[in-house]
């Protein structure tokens, strides 16, 4: 019944597994959660073991455990939803659906038009049905996923563009306290302006929509699908600019903090801010990419890429700099 060739068990075992993830993993949120939500996870529940009787079906295989990993990961979101309560799963459950309608869709492109395609296009109506009841969820309860990305994605800025300029004042000066006030300065400085680049977008764009929207009531035409609708405004005007622009920018001071806490406490090279901003990172990187959907080892060695980069290219400048030119401390 698969067209999945006999040498390619991986995509079959993907399949089984991840299924079998999400409804243990909705199976443990209900017994913590409430109202709405635990008849939301109930839905999924069912559905999901639906999908999980699928594959095995399809494939004809025997799989029903997780692995070391897979296990590791529920328990550490069971345990991120304990602590941080309904928002938090409603931000996992989004994060699920959306991976899995991207994994669904790129298999559907890839085996359209063999069994393998029907059979995903079924489970990828499930998957939008959904990611639609979940995004509507969320938005009754103004939670806003992207305001969440938002503050890791400044992390991740401030990480990596201060370790980059640590690495270079390191190379540069060689003095710690002179490193520790460049590197405070520049942290400040890229937050100021990270502040204020995010109110200037969100200030425009929000002025902008507010326009077509103006325009769009003296015609008298309806709302659109993609845009906003009075509903839509009223959340907007409840997030207002300076706040979300003070969040991205505060995030990215938090990142930045990083790798100068090694220097605080005494550091006199590069080497532990290195270690403790590379590790910092592949948490940033694991949480921005379990919430986007992404892959998360690809997520993780881009940045490690991004940071091996910024530091060599940082280094030798700040090494140009004290040799050729002689300007040192």
């Amino acid at each position: 019944m698969s067209d999945i060739p006999p040498h390619d068990p991986k995509l079959a075992e993907t399949l089984i597994l991840d299924e079998i993830f999400d409804l243990a993993l909705y199976k443990e949120l209900r017994e913590i959660s409430d109202g709405r939500l635990r008849a939301l996870l109930d839905d999924l529940i069912l559905i999901e073991t639906t999908h999980v009787t699928f594959w095995q079906k399809f494939f004809n295989s025997p799989l029903t455990t997780m692995g070391l990993g897979r296990r590791i990961k529920l328990r550490l979101t069971v345990i991120a939803c304990r602590v941080f309560g309904a928002p938090a799963i409603h931000l996992v459950l989004e994060a699920i659906e959306v991976y899995g309608v991207r994994k669904y869709l790129s298999i559907w492109k890839s085996y359209r038009d063999k069994p393998l395609g029907a059979a995903v296009k079924g489970i990828l109506i499930d998957e939008f049905k959904h990611e639609d009841v979940i995004v509507s969820q969320l938005t009754e309860r103004r939670i806003n996923p992207e305001q969440i990305r938002n503050i890791f994605l400044g992390l991740n800025d401030g990480l990596v563009e201060i370790l980059g300029a640590v690495s270079g004042f390191f190379a540069a000066f060689g003095d710690a306290a002179t490193v520790l006030i460049a590197g405070a300065t520049t942290a400040a400085a890229g937050s100021l302006s990270m502040t204020a680049g995010a109110y200037v977008a969100l200030s425009s764009e929000g002025e902008i929509q507010a326009t077509e929207d103006d325009k769009k009531r003296f015609l008298g035409e309806a709302s659109l699908p993609g845009n906003f609708d009075e509903e839509s405004l009223s959340r907007r005007a409840q997030e207002p600019p300076f706040g979300s622009s003070l969040l991205v920018g505060g995030s990215y001071f938090v990142g930045a903090t990083v790798p100068l806490l090694p220097v605080v406490f005494g550091a006199t090279n590069a080497w532990l801010s290195m270690l403790t901003a590379g590790t910092v990172i592949i948490l940033v990187s694991t949480l921005l990419a379990f919430l986007s959907g992404m892959n998360i080892k690809r997520r993780i060695m881009t940045n490690l890429v991004i940071i091996a980069a910024a530091v060599g290219v940082t280094y030798a400048i700040g090494r140009v700099v004290k040799d050729l030119l002689g300007i040192s401390v």
